[in-house]
């Protein structure tokens, strides 16, 4: 999201303030957690600043459950919305490039081209869908709509997913039933409905986008349906951020609510029955507010229904109950100017031992374990 470059990782150790105790389940107060450092997340062309990120669900092709997927948002120069490539890293830090995407070579359309985002989902049936907010420049000013973006397991882009309603998609997340009946919901945010022309002010026109799938393991994804199940989302434009506005998207446990970081506004709105509403919940219900959210971006959530967001403006990880309560939070990076702006981003919950996620600061893969 913010455009930062690339920092030599330092020594990172940190202090629950609070227990985070379904993360690590020893954890106690003033337990001291271990951040380290998995990979770097930079393949051979230079792209910087990762943003999404996906546990691999099944082995297929190139791709090996377990593993992290990571989306590349800028190029070598730090431009954003150019970055191209797709990274594939084990727990253990074995690294490898899964995809390069040439706009020149899509074959659909996709406009503006390429600029990986923060949505990113890998079925069970093992294709991967990638969101792309291009610009060609690396400013808001060139930014334009974009596409979802369909891979292969072997990294070979096969179609895209257009629709006037996808505009600017910047997270993802997913419903996947591929592995019993072929089917998946994504959902996906979208922040560039009126965001240019609105010049940096503030514009509530971001929404939430429902899209389903058919999507058997032999045969690319087909679109089943398309819903706008959240609306008048805060969003706008920010030199240094390229666009802010809704991001990090959870599934409740039950399927019952859709999370939402609401990042302007330092909130986590709730949308009710995601997978069957026709129409849109506008903001939703507002899960918690203020607080320790600042800027909140990446989500995902624990075993126990435990809601994680990472701060855009702090690199505070924090988490909440889905009654509201802000129970804890955890410092994940201390770099730059203020401390932590700009470096977080996806978060990938795997256990009660491990908390996986990207830091732009460092162009990093990192575990809090």
């Amino acid at each position: 999201m913010r455009s930062i470059p690339f920092r030599t990782i330092r020594g990172l150790s940190v202090i629950v303030a609070l227990a985070l105790t379904t993360i690590i389940s020893s954890a106690q107060v003033g337990t001291s957690l271990s951040i380290s450092m998995v990979s770097s997340t930079v393949p051979a062309n230079g792209d910087v600043n990762p943003y999404g990120i996906f546990r691999i669900p099944v082995t297929m092709g190139h791709l090996a459950a377990g593993n992290l997927l990571i989306s590349n948002f800028n190029n070598s120069a730090n431009l954003q919305g150019t970055g191209t490539t797709l990274v594939q890293i084990s727990p253990a830090g074995d690294f490898s490039l899964f995809a390069q995407i040439d706009a020149s070579k899509l074959p659909g359309p996709c406009p503006g081209g390429v600029g990986l985002t923060t949505a990113l989902v890998v079925l069970k049936t093992g294709w991967v869908i990638v969101g792309s907010l291009p610009t060609t420049d690396g400013t808001s000013k060139t930014a334009q709509a974009g596409c979802l973006i369909v891979l292969d397991s072997n990294g070979t882009v096969v179609s895209t997913i257009t629709d006037p309603r996808i505009n600017g998609p910047w997270d993802m997340a997913v419903v996947d039933n591929t592995d019993t009946n072929s089917q998946a919901a994504l959902f996906v945010t979208n922040v560039l409905n009126g965001t240019i022309a609105g010049g940096g002010q503030v514009v509530n026109q971001g929404t939430v986008l429902r899209v389903g799938l058919l999507a058997p393991a032999n045969t690319p994804p087909s679109v089943t349906n398309k819903a706008i199940i959240g609306s008048r989302f805060s969003e706008r434009t920010d030199p240094n951020a390229l666009v802010i506005g809704p991001t990090g998207l959870a599934v409740s446990n039950d399927r019952s609510i859709l999370y939402v970081a609401d990042s302007i506004n330092n909130r986590i709105g709730a949308i009710s029955n995601p997978l069957t509403r026709t129409t849109s919940a506008l903001v939703g219900g507002t899960v918690t507010h203020g607080g320790s959210l600042n800027d909140p971006l990446g989500m995902t959530l624990t075993a126990t229904g435990q809601i994680l967001t990472a701060n855009g403006d702090d690199g505070f990880l924090v988490q909440t109950t889905p009654s509201g309560l802000q129970t804890s939070r955890i410092l994940l990076d201390s770099s730059g100017n203020p401390p932590g702006a700009g470096a977080l981003f996806g978060l990938v919950y795997v256990n009660q031992e491990a908390l996986y996620y990207v830091d732009d600061a460092t162009n990093t893969l990192n575990i809090l374990h």
